[in-house]
């Protein structure tokens, strides 16, 4: 993708990839999952998640897999609060956005 993503655009990504699994998920799916939308390296989506988690966005938990530990994060209350604002906001920036781009072919 050519264009930047701001701090704001990737906690809103993060946050919607980790809702869709109310049990929680972990930190290579999810980095996985944010690639399919954005070009993101690890080292760049673990300080996202370590803020998230900071900020009470995210709860954290640890669970064995294979004989070692997994760490799962699952969206707290605040998060899907968060979540939904960041999604109205969204709507609002792309549809705008688009409006710009209307007839550009």
């Amino acid at each position: 993708m050519i264009f930047n993503t701001g701090a704001a655009l990737l906690d809103a990504i993060v946050l919607a990839v980790v809702s869709k699994d109310s049990e929680g998920t972990y930190g290579y799916k999810i980095t996985q999952d944010v690639r399919e939308a954005i070009d993101v390296s690890e080292s760049t989506l673990y300080p996202v998640l370590r803020r998230l988690q900071k900020d009470n966005c995210l709860e954290v938990y640890d669970m064995e897999y294979g004989g070692r530990n997994r760490r799962y994060y699952k969206v707290t209350a605040k998060g899907m609060v968060q979540l939904k604002l960041y999604y109205e906001e969204w709507k609002s920036y792309s549809k705008k956005i688009n409006k710009m781009f209307e007839g550009v072919e």
